[in-house]
């Protein structure tokens, strides 16, 4: 790494792809700017979809192949394993946890989120799965035939039993509801899931709340109704943790654990932006909200990138979301949650289905369940609902299931 200096142009907290992003916004508007990256994460910007994705059902298992070489591209000065202790906004300065202190012309918060843990000291056959490191500690422990448990079966749970299965690891996948997957998807697409995991020899548990976990010769698993399973290997998928008492203790505004922005993405501190998964931000189509998918990330991360030298650009963007299920896949766009209403247009040959999530008479979320090329319009169908221009009867005409 280069040495670190005492004073940069920008300064960007966070090492994941929104940071990436807004370095190469730097760089493109104000070239000879300087510019650092300050990541407490051990390696370089990746990208991080493929942890859980790509590097377990491609050719290529190295996480290598997924950097994002920022500082070679950007004239970035990279800082990994550089955790910022403290931000002070009146000296406009940052200090790391090894003492240095770095001032800033301007300064990015893209501090992501951590893996929720169970508690300290756990076991390593317990693993989490979120940096590059966590993946190669991962990949270290799956050997083929390894008895894995995977606790969670929401978006990262999911995606990785589906990984780990596809490694050759004997995956049981153990959530807290009745369906997986049931808190997104509507029963028809939710069963179907089911039914292609245990296709792909994933045993399901469901009802399966995690009390504790006990290591000896082997892990036994231990449910808040006092069942047990035992596992060679554990995968904990207990949801994000946002990094923003950086933010807090510089006293910034925040709404809850959210950092809140304007429409700019600028922070309450002059100078100081925020993007990524810990802002508060104000959705075009939805209102305020806060996204933790990687489109989010990119996109808010360039928008304050730009931002930060001399833009006034406004973050009016609805993110998508996607992921893939072995020879399943979506994207989709707004709010996926079971508990709406639900219109479903289905192309049953071909497995593919659109569901429109409804709050009132209004889509609030649209789902494209194996059906490609459509997020322009279901952000379209959105506008028009929340508008008042299209009722719930006019929504089948609207995306072709499967397009």
């Amino acid at each position: 790494m280069p040495d670190l200096k005492s004073s940069y142009d920008h300064v960007i907290v966070g090492g994941g792809v929104a940071a990436d992003k807004a370095a190469r916004a730097v760089h493109e508007k104000a070239p000879d700017a300087t510019i650092a990256i300050l990541s407490a994460d051990a390696d370089g910007p990746v990208y991080r979809p493929a942890l859980t994705k790509d590097l377990w059902h491609g050719d290529d298992p190295d996480p290598a192949s997924q950097d994002l070489n920022t500082a070679e591209e950007t004239g970035a000065d990279l800082h990994t394993g550089t955790p910022v202790t403290a931000i002070d906004t009146t000296a406009h300065s940052v200090t790391t946890a090894d003492g240095a202190t770095v001032g800033y012309g301007t300064l990015l918060l893209a501090t992501g989120s951590s893996p929720r843990r169970l508690g300290a000291g756990q076991d390593a056959r317990v693993a989490y799965l979120r940096s590059v490191a966590d993946y190669r500690h991962l990949r270290d422990l799956v050997q083929e035939g390894t008895r894995t448990a995977v606790v969670g079966g929401g978006y990262i749970g999911s995606e990785i039993a589906a990984g780990l299965s596809a490694a050759g690891a004997e995956v049981t996948l153990f959530h807290a509801g009745d369906r997986l997957l049931g808190g997104m998807f509507p029963e028809s697409i939710s069963t179907h899931v089911a039914e292609v995991f245990a296709e792909k020899g994933i045993r399901l548990t469901g009802g399966f709340r995690l009390a504790g976990i006990d290591a000896g010769e082997h892990l036994t698993l231990t449910a808040e109704d006092g069942r047990s399973e035992t596992a060679d290997v554990a995968v904990l998928g207990l949801g994000a943790q946002l990094e923003t008492s950086l933010a807090r203790e510089a006293g910034l505004q925040l709404d809850g654990d959210l950092v809140v922005v304007d429409e700019q993405l600028r922070t309450s501190a002059p100078d100081v932006w925020a993007a990524g998964d810990i802002i508060r931000f104000t959705d075009p189509l939805l209102g305020d909200r806060h996204v933790e998918h990687i489109d989010h990330a990119e996109a808010s991360g360039e928008a304050a990138g730009r931002n930060m030298v001399g833009g006034q650009e406004k973050y009016e963007y609805t993110p998508l979301f996607y992921s893939d299920l072995f020879d399943d896949g979506y994207e989709a766009v707004g709010r996926l949650d079971a508990s709406l209403e639900t219109v479903e247009t289905w192309d049953a040959d071909h497995g593919a289905a659109v569901v429109h999530y409804l709050e009132g008479s209004e889509v609030v979320g649209v789902l494209l369940w194996n059906t490609w090329d459509a997020v322009p319009t279901a952000r379209e169908v959105i506008a028009a609902s929340q508008a008042g221009r299209l009722s719930p009867d006019e929504l089948a005409q609207q995306i072709t299931a499967g397009g």
